[in-house]
């Protein structure tokens, strides 16, 4: 279960950083970013997804030009998801601009937080990109986990995909598998190429050999 107070103070601590003392209140923003993670068409997509993205920059800070920056990008990178539309990441983009900008973050500042968000629609983020190497190897680590937390990840994708029938989301969900597998690499930061690079990509194209074999029509 997600710690929201810490949650909270980790979404103040990171707007305050990004735009110096001073501004509206922050625990404003961080309650209607949480409510929206809350909402209960996710399944994935929750909080405690937050919390993991936002644990694993804490571990490749060393590798950003601007935590601040990566950190505030993760709040906004899923902040609007609905399963059955295709734009999410614009709209959070554009959600991240319109609050950045009434917080008092800086405009070049913000920019790079919106950026970031529309990045995580590819996850490929160019050689010098610091800062969404760092967030889109966050963002995806999941991939390197586990076999049971690996398998709680896929059903919990299914669930927030119910209304998708059987083969359509089979079909959809391998294509992503391969779109991923086809990257030169996964991750980008030496930690992440040295600690999830290989388990991921065995994960993933375990994934894949299931969703290939034949499926077994119900009773």
């Amino acid at each position: 279960m997600a710690d929201l107070d810490a949650l909270r103070s980790r979404f103040v601590h990171a707007l305050d950083e990004a735009r110096g003392p001073g501004g509206p209140d922050a625990a404003v923003y961080a309650e209607n970013l949480l409510d929206r993670w809350r909402e209960p068409q996710r399944r994935y997509h929750t909080v405690e997804h937050l919390t993991a993205v936002l644990d694993r920059i804490d571990v490749l800070e060393e590798y950003a030009e601007d935590p601040a920056v990566v950190r505030l990008a993760a709040w906004f990178h899923d902040a609007v998801y609905f399963p059955d539309r295709s734009e999410n990441e614009e709209r959070s983009a554009r959600l991240a601009e319109r609050a950045l900008a009434e917080a008092g973050v800086p405009a070049e500042k913000a920019a790079r937080v919106v950026r970031l968000v529309r990045l995580t629609v590819t996850h490929d983020p160019a050689d010098d990109d610091r800062d969404g190497q760092v967030l889109c190897d966050a963002d995806l680590a999941i991939l390197a986990a586990p076999p049971s937390a690996y398998a709680a990840y896929t059903a919990a994708v299914r669930e927030e995909y119910h209304f998708v029938p059987s083969d359509a989301f089979r079909a959809g969900r391998a294509a992503i598998l391969r779109q991923l597998l086809d990257l030169p690499r996964l991750f980008r930061t030496p930690y992440g190429s040295e600690k999830w690079e290989a388990t991921a990509r065995y994960n993933l194209t375990s994934e894949l050999e299931m969703l290939s074999l034949p499926s077994t029509p119900s009773a």
